[in-house]
């Protein structure tokens, strides 16, 4: 694995950092505090080209490589969380899986505005009774000759308001089990389609999640996903590398905390010096670092495996368990050092902290990653 950036790549870090504290860094405290949606700025990162930064130019994206999004996500997250996950659910979930398993045709009706950055998707798996065991998808998808009737519920739906193109699993064949899933790509407006109220988070609470509900909808055959029953294992596959896009949001939470803290710590004074000068505040950043380094070269690993075309599902897992962990950690730490000022929206390490721990939850949550890597490991 290359350690050192090529020039493309540090180009690409550059103007995603750039953009992050022009565009998203103004407003950010109210898009929280208010629930507001950060359309005109992902309008312009679709502009930009991040929002199908993986995908084929011949489908409209940048053609770029893992660790070039890795980079991207990171510097976009230690300012805005939420601006940050629509990019990770639009690359590294919708994307990334219609170019995998979609029919050329799929690809240019769906594909290509979605890495266009013209249109957003959502990636509906999680039910109110299937969370982590997606085996269990009490959604259906009944086979009616022409079409597939969709009925069910789906919730936390990241872009669930905003997407124009949904890609839903749903059980068509309980008898069969897992083997009996199938991914659909649903559009928003089709009859019997509707979307629930906006979920009231604790983080993250820019970004639009809903519960999405299915009634009767008729899905033609053409927008069934791949093979039949095979869409359990798309879902798999790509909550593989989805997992690669949180932990490098849960690095840049990290990252971003811990240079507020840093900047803070030689500013103020506390008993006649600055708080760098206090050998305990030193260990805490000694130890903010560490654990962002080590996390880094987990993401930068398991992108690596990525882009090589090597096996990276337990690079991927121990990247997003490790660098959520260290979100967490470094967060709190941060709010700390701020004292009764971290306590306070205006000094930004309170909405980190809280956006930290959603890493921890969503694309599997830290057991399920556990899980994950201790299966590989004993195979």
């Amino acid at each position: 694995m290359q350690f050192t950036l090529t020039e493309e790549q540090e180009m690409t870090r550059i103007a995603a950092r750039d953009f992050a504290q022009k565009e998203l860094l103004p407003g950010v405290i109210e898009r929280d505090e208010k629930q507001i949606f950060p359309a005109e700025q992902i309008k312009k990162l679709g502009a930009l080209g991040f929002l199908g930064m993986m995908t084929d130019p011949q489908y409209g994206g940048g053609g770029m490589d893992t660790i070039s999004y890795v980079l991207v996500m990171e510097e976009l997250s230690k300012i805005d969380a939420s601006t940050s996950v629509v990019v990770s659910v639009n690359n590294s979930l919708v994307c990334f899986a219609l170019e995998k398993y979609g029919t050329e045709e799929q690809k240019q009706k769906y594909l290509v505005p979605l890495a266009r950055g013209e249109k957003i998707g959502a990636f509906c798996l999680s039910e109110p009774g299937s969370g982590s065991d997606a085996t269990r998808q009490q959604t259906t998808a009944i086979d009616q000759g022409d079409y597939y009737l969709l009925n069910g519920t789906k919730n936390w739906i990241t872009n669930g308001g905003t997407a124009s193109t949904y890609l839903v699993f749903a059980q068509s064949d309980p008898s069969r089990g897992h083997k009996g899933i199938n991914a659909f790509i649903v559009e928003k407006g089709m009859e019997g389609f509707s979307i629930g109220p906006k979920e009231n988070k604790m983080g993250i609470r820019a970004s639009d999640t809903h519960s999405l509900h299915f009634s009767d909808v008729k899905v033609p055959k053409a927008n069934r996903l791949g093979e039949e029953g095979a869409g359990f294992h798309y879902a798999m596959k790509t909550l593989e590398g989805g997992r690669i896009g949180i932990a490098a949001q849960a690095l840049g939470i990290a990252s971003g905390a811990f240079e507020l803290a840093a900047t803070y710590v030689k500013q103020r004074q506390a008993f006649g010096k600055p708080l760098s000068d206090h050998q305990a505040i030193r260990f805490k950043l000694a130890d903010m670092a560490t654990g962002i380094e080590a996390a880094r070269l987990l993401c930068l690993k398991a992108a690596s495996l990525k882009d090589q075309g090597k096996s990276y599902k337990t690079a991927g897992s121990m990247a997003k368990l490790f660098a959520s962990e260290v979100a967490m950690a470094v967060t709190v730490e941060a709010v700390q050092i701020h004292g009764g000022y971290g306590y306070v929206k205006e000094y930004h390490v309170e909405r980190l902290m809280r956006d930290a721990k959603i890493t921890q939850i969503y694309e599997g949550t830290s057991e399920i990653q556990k899980i994950i890597i201790s299966r590989e490991i004993l195979k």
